[in-house]
Formats: structure tokens, sequence, C-alpha cells
């Protein structure tokens, strides 16, 4: 079958079927009577499209299409069904029908259809005197692993509501900067779901952890010389991490324990190794936020100047650097199954092409100087962090932020708790005249997005406190 722009299928919809003929020229669901609906439908769609207004010039001619494309057009849209039942009734088959109907389920319906009717509500997660919690990740459907500016790799269960600490690994020998402990300021899972990358007890060194039972696998020095602000998996071996010290690693973890070795004690023990390959980031200054763009195969970082970098992840050359629009206060990088990049600036977040790295669309945040503290994807809704406690959500394909279904003028938004700041919130109240709100640096929705962690603290860094929320 041919593909193009018009076959494509619609997201918009909960699910999709492709239905495969076994036998004859036509699957079962293509009756007479459905393919002549569908020839007139498009007969019709092509007769308005053409018909022009009176006076207009014939300098350009349109012809009709044949009975061949007609044929075409009927065939491939019976062979797609947007029934939720549909797609139902053929995941219950067995054996080999499975395997030659193509199923899908849309990855933001549920997500969407929360959010425009607004049913999140939120709970308030309790961290005791924890300080700004930087990353986060869904371990399972009921586990949320996090890393905190106090160094604590904490993993919270949503059923129990249970925290339990994680033992930070310890390298050999101490390096890196005298303050040498500032935080776990990333937190990645491989593609397969069997390993953890997050920061050691030396924030500039990286630790690894077996998932799910977060035994440790090895610890990763002799790469920076300064805090490593963000890593990304490249496949289940391969992982990159950017630091503040401009430079960015290339790590292979290869997860073998030889089982003489792990029957001799009863205690998880660790190896060491070193980066395959560390180079400098050509024109950045500390290295802020790094992701690998899976549809062009390229690892895009960007630093704390103003630029965003490319470099091959095949040879792990840098291929090009570009200034952004913004230079202030870019600290967060994400990226769209397609490719798309949307970098989080001080008032706005920019959408770039990632062909071109040109600007595609300034998102401007509907809270003034606000900051834009992290960003994510989920199909086609991009979801803003701010620094104002406020989540956002910006639909693609509407170009607009996403409107409640409840109130046309209201746009879709989740107001996060204050959490906790010392000494208290109304002395902060009192000293910055303002009303004290945390930032939200971090937030990541669950396999079936239908929950959402939302994460922070204080936004000025010599302020001390924290904030964690679970929203379903």
């Amino acid at each position: 079958m041919k593909h193009n722009q018009g076959s494509r299928i619609s997201c918009t919809k909960m699910a999709s079927s492709r239905k495969i003929t076994i036998y004859a020229n036509k699957p079962a669901c293509a009756s007479s009577a459905r393919l002549e609906e569908r020839r007139r439908a498009a007969a019709a769609a092509r007769s308005e499209k053409d018909r022009k207004p009176e006076n207009k010039p014939d300098d350009f001619i349109r012809y009709e299409d044949s009975e061949e494309e007609d044929e075409e057009y009927s065939m491939h849209a019976v062979k797609y069904s947007k029934s939720f039942v549909d797609y139902l009734n053929i995941r219950e088959r067995n054996g080999i029908y499975n395997a030659i109907e193509r199923l899908r389920v849309s990855c933001e319906h549920g997500t969407r259809h929360m959010l425009t009717h607004e049913m999140f509500k939120e709970h308030n997660i309790k961290l005791g005197n924890m300080n700004k919690v930087f990353c986060s990740q869904w371990l399972s459907d009921r586990q949320v692993v996090f890393g905190t500016k106090c160094n604590k790799i904490m993993v919270y269960d949503v059923v129990t509501q249970k925290l339990d600490q994680i033992p930070s690994l310890v390298g050999r020998r101490e390096q890196g900067p005298a303050d040498g402990q500032c935080g776990i300021h990333a937190a990645q899972i491989n593609p397969s779901r069997s390993l953890l990358a997050t920061g050691a007890r030396n924030s500039s060194e990286v630790a690894v952890y077996r998932l799910p039972t977060m035994d440790p696998v090895c610890l990763g020095e002799g790469a920076h010389g300064d805090w490593v602000f963000d890593m990304c998996w490249l496949d289940d071996q391969f992982l990159v991490s950017g630091s503040r010290d401009t430079r960015i690693a290339l790590w292979r973890i290869r997860d073998e324990l030889p089982v003489k070795e792990a029957e001799a004690t009863d205690v998880p023990n660790y190896k060491t190794i070193v980066p395959v390959s560390v180079k400098d980031c050509k024109s950045a200054q500390k290295v802020r936020a790094i992701t690998y763009n899976k549809a062009f195969e390229e690892v895009a970082a960007l630093s704390l100047n103003g630029f965003i970098h490319i470099w091959n992840a095949h040879n792990f050359k840098q291929k090009l650097s570009r200034k952004l629009p913004s230079c202030q206060e870019n600290v967060c990088l994400a990226v769209q199954d397609t490719g798309m990049y949307a970098v989080g600036c001080r008032s706005y977040t920019l959408l770039l092409d990632p062909r071109t790295l040109q600007p595609i669309k300034k998102v401007p945040s509907r809270y003034s100087g606000c900051g834009i503290r992290s960003a994510s994807f989920l199909g086609d809704i991009l979801t803003i962090g701010t620094g104002v406690g406020v989540l956002m959500f910006y639909d693609l394909k509407a170009g607009k932020y996403m409107e409640s279904s409840l109130n046309q003028t209201r746009t879709v938004a989740l107001k996060a708790s204050k959490g906790w700041v010392y000494p208290d919130e109304e002395f902060m109240d009192v000293i910055q005249h303002i009303k004290y709100t945390p930032a939200i640096y971090t937030h990541c929705y669950d396999p079936s997005g239908t929950r959402l962690f939302t994460a922070g603290g204080p936004l000025p860094a010599n302020l001390y406190g924290n904030y964690a929320g679970l929203w379903q």
C-alpha cells in the first residue's frame, strides 16, 4: 500500500486498528455499501475543493482523480478502523491474528480527556526537610524515583505512600569541585527499562542501578571535573552525560556480574568504569541539558550561553552549534517522537525544527517572567513546568494552549501547592513581598498517562525547601 501525507492516521482518535486481508483481495469489513459511501464522500469533498468563485482566471487547472486512485483511497479507508470496540476484539484474538493486524492506542487520549475535563486532583507528598527535587522517573505503575539537591535518591510508592532512600555510590577517589555534593540532577532509564542512570555521591560522577531491584551496577568516574547536569541513553548499553565543565562523555554499561562473585557476599557490590570517550562541547559554556533524538539519531545538548549543539550518535562527533534567539535561563530541553525540539527559556518555550534548528514557534508563557523550568512531550501535548508553581499544557495540533471543555474561556493549568520552605512561607512572603510559590523543576507521566508526578522547590538558589505532588 502506498503511504502519503493524506493517508496518515489521526492521533486524535482513541485507537486505530489496521485490517489485514488473509483471503481474497479485500478485508471482511470492505462491504460494497461501505465502499460506495466512501466514494461518494470523497467525490463530494473533491467537488467542494475544486469549486471556484466566479470570474476566477483559469491559469491553474486541477484534473479529477482517476478511478484507480479512488479505489486506492477507498481501500485504505476501509482497512483502518477507529473504533475502540474493534481494537478490543482484535486484541482478544490469539496467535497469528495479533501478529498480522496492527493495533495502536493513542498515548495521549486519556491524558487529554482528563486535562480538558479538569479531572486531575493533587495529592501532596510530604518530603520532610529534603531540599529541592531536580529529577524524577516512573519506575513502574506504582513507584517513582527522584533525586534531590541534598544528594538523596528516593523511591516513592504511590500506593503505600512510603519513601525509601537508595544508598549513593562512592568512588575510589575524591575529585571534582570543593562542593562536590550539589545534588542529583538527572535520572534516566534505558529503553528496555533494566538500568537507571543517575548521580553519585560526588556530583561529577555517574551511578548506574539495576531495575527493578535498585542494586548498584557500576560507578563512572574520570570524565568530568564539575557537576553532571543531565544524561541520556542511546540504547540499552551506551549512555551520554553532560557536565558543567563543558564536556560530554560517552559510557558503555555492561551489566555483567559473575555468578560466583554475586554469591560470595550478601552485600551488593559494584565496579568502577571509565568513559569510552570524553570531548569538549565546542562553543558551549556549561552543558545544562542533553537529550537523544531517536528520529534523527543525534544527541542534542543545551548550554547556558544560549547555544544548542548537535552530535552524531554513531561516531560521537559534534556536527553543529546554533545560537538561540534567547540566551536567558535556557535550562530545559525536550524532544518529540517526530524529532522536534522544545527549549525552555525565561518567558517562552521555543520549538525548533530538527533539520535546520530554525525556530518553528515561540510559545509565550501565560505568566510574565515565570521561567520555564521543565518541559516534556506526550504525543502532541507539550507539558511545561514553570517557576511559579503552575503546569501548562500546549496543544501542538491546535497551535494553542489546551482549553477546558467545562469552560471554553479558561485554559487548562495545574497549580501546585506550596510544599515546604525554610523557615516558612509566611516569612518568605514578608521578605520577598510576593506570595511564595515553588518552582516545578521536574514532572513525569506514568505509563498510562493518567497520573502525573510533579516536584521542585524554591526558585532562588539560596532558599531551602521542597515540593512534590501526585496528580491523578
